[in-house]
């Protein structure tokens, strides 16, 4: 009952910054994005998915160890928007980043439904990082 949207992957060097944005739309006016957590997950080459960082309703965040202290998530309810700040990206930070929305989870929770395939997601855009 959700459509989201990815972009802004692309090509960087080791130490690179991107940002990538998650447009999320509801396909009946009977849906409200603002109750769903939204998240952005990955998966790499051979890899299964992995979450990443998401926002739940509340707007509390959850990160995974990989990624803190290098990767901001925010969330913009008015807009049905959510972002991932990368930076200091690494080689192993090369794969395909999508989003999700997953109902009636916490910002934890969301990170483990969602990589293992619950909610609404997008098609994916590809980071790829060079050394």
């Amino acid at each position: 009952q959700v459509d989201l949207a990815e972009t802004g992957g692309g090509s960087v060097q080791a130490g690179g910054s991107l940002r990538l944005t998650c447009v999320a739309s509801a396909r009946y006016d009977s849906v409200r994005v603002r109750n769903y957590c939204l998240g952005w997950f990955r998966q790499a080459p051979g890899k299964g998915p992995e979450g990443v960082a998401a926002v739940d309703t509340d707007g509390n965040i959850g990160y995974a160890d990989s990624v803190k202290g290098r990767f901001t998530v925010s969330r913009d309810n008015a807009k049905n928007i959510l972002y991932l700040q990368m930076n200091s990206l690494k080689p192993e930070d090369t794969a395909v980043y999508y989003c999700a929305a997953v109902s009636l989870v916490t910002a934890t929770q969301c990170l483990d439904v969602g990589a293992k395939g619950g909610g609404y997601r997008g098609q994916g855009t590809q980071v790829t990082v060079s050394s």
